[in-house]
């Protein structure tokens, strides 16, 4: 049995060991880890006190995946509801469809018994506020909600230090059965109703039982693109070694052309519960632990450097 999570995992990888000694299953343990991360207020990429869209609002997106019966659960652009893994899981379990998103995953969450929550909290409404008021006219920004052209301003505030942040985790169990999991309030700033690679099945995350798992964290962009997830799980299928399907994925995003293109981390393991960690940033670490470890270990990621591009600023006249 072994949990793997990316760093910020480090508040439900305990949590989530503990289900799979109890007997739970893969898909309980990377819900329950999940979880207490969508609750931590101080992590602003996940949850209660995620970073919000360009509008102030804060959407969330998240997926999970049975490696067993290759189904799966999504929801995007959800407002309102911490547990959007939970969501997910729901849909999976409860309705012929994959993916929800807006409204009608909200109304779903509702109808789930999920309460009601209100997700933006104070710093993270403090960053986005100073940030837009920086680099916005005023009359902008006291009336954004009715711009006309609001796809130009998201270029204005876009801010490629915090275009991402996720969580993600993989578990095999007892049974030797395996999840994957990714949730995340997405890019800071985002137009509202962008939906990244989390809740996107074979970008964000895939999973297979016959050959392992992964989960992306980064640019979802170019994992949506490249269908990152699914990508390092087919290189195991065609029994490449993890390390080498890790970073033949991780190449292939030198492949896309266009602007937009920046950092991408990822997690995986094959169906031994091998596990490794890849990133295309200068440092990065991931979360793992087997049923005999007393306390998670971190890990290093392989480093796999990336072409980046990123476009100019779209230079708005002021139109007063």
């Amino acid at each position: 049995m072994i949990v793997v999570a990316s760093t910020n995992g480090i508040v439900g990888i305990d949590a989530a060991m503990r289900v799979l000694k109890a007997g739970g299953t893969a898909v309980d343990a990377v819900e329950t880890g999940i979880r207490l991360v969508e609750a931590n207020g101080d992590d602003h990429s996940v949850g209660y006190g995620g970073y919000p869209n360009l509008l102030g609002d804060v959407e969330l997106d998240a997926s999970i995946m049975d490696g067993a019966t290759l189904a799966a659960g999504a929801v995007g652009a959800l407002r309102n509801c911490v547990y959007a893994i939970s969501v997910a899981r729901k849909v999976m379990e409860r309705l012929p469809h994959v993916f929800l998103v807006g409204e009608g995953a909200a109304r779903f969450a509702r109808e789930m018994g999920f309460d009601r929550v209100d997700l933006l909290t104070e710093e993270p409404q403090s960053v986005w506020e100073n940030r837009l008021r920086r680099d916005l006219p005023a009359h902008v920004f006291e009336h954004l909600n009715q711009q006309p052209d609001l796809w130009r301003w998201v270029d204005v505030a876009t801010d490629p230090e915090k275009a991402w942040g996720t969580v993600n985790f993989l578990a095999q169990d007892a049974e030797g059965q395996i999840c994957a999991g990714a949730s995340t309030s997405g890019w800071a700033w985002k137009y509202p109703g962008r939906l990244g690679d989390s809740p996107v099945i074979g970008a964000g995350v895939y999973a297979d039982d016959r050959f392992g798992a992964a989960a992306c964290t980064g640019t979802g962009e170019m994992a949506i693109r490249a269908c990152t997830a699914h990508s390092i799980v087919f290189y195991l299928k065609m029994g490449i070694p993890l390390q080498d399907a890790g970073e033949r994925a991780m190449r292939d995003l030198n492949d896309l052309g266009g602007a937009y293109l920046s950092d991408m981390n990822f997690i995986a393991i094959d169906r031994d519960g091998r596990h490794a960690g890849f990133m295309s940033g200068e440092v990065g670490a991931y979360l793992f632990m087997a049923e005999e470890m007393s306390a998670p270990e971190e890990a290093p990621r392989t480093r796999v450097e990336l072409n980046k591009r990123w476009a100019n600023r779209v230079q708005v006249q002021d139109a007063t």
